[in-house]
């Protein structure tokens, strides 16, 4: 079974313990919510880059890798390549944590649009932001597994 949450099965684990509310998505998202500052952090940072070291040396996770060719990120350009590795060096300098965004839902020019409008937000709204992306890729995920 594909992980909901990247390198984060703390998640998943602590909405098991809870009594269902009968929307998974919602039970693990409220644990992400009421998780501390730290364990959010972690959990954003468990994603990988888009386009970055992890999908060339072959170590994404199954569900990511999947994910990002979708987005036509596996069959980048030169150029295109050079572009996402300076966006995603850039952001990492300005937010420390990786730029996080359900690319299932867009597409290369939507996701370096992105990158690059992000990069004038606050920290705080970078979390947010990262944290609702991540709700966006569990709820498809889950959709994936039924």
């Amino acid at each position: 079974m594909t992980a909901l949450f990247e390198h984060s099965p703390w998640v998943e684990a602590r909405a098991d313990a809870l009594p269902s509310s009968g929307d998974r998505h919602a039970d693990l998202m409220a644990v992400v919510h009421a998780a501390s500052a730290e364990e959010q952090l972690a959990l954003i940072r468990a994603h990988p880059e888009l386009a970055g070291r992890a999908a060339i040396d072959r170590t994404l996770t199954e569900a990511s890798a999947a994910e990002q060719a979708s987005a036509g990120l596996d069959r980048l350009t030169a150029d295109e390549f050079a572009r996402f590795h300076a966006l995603n060096a850039a952001y990492r300098e300005r937010f420390g944590f990786p730029f996080i965004i359900c690319v299932r839902l867009t597409d290369k020019a939507g996701i370096l649009a992105a990158m690059e409008a992000r990069l004038a937000q606050t920290r705080e709204t970078e979390i947010a932001t990262a944290i609702a992306q991540i709700g966006e890729i569990v709820r498809l995920r889950l959709e994936d597994a039924r």
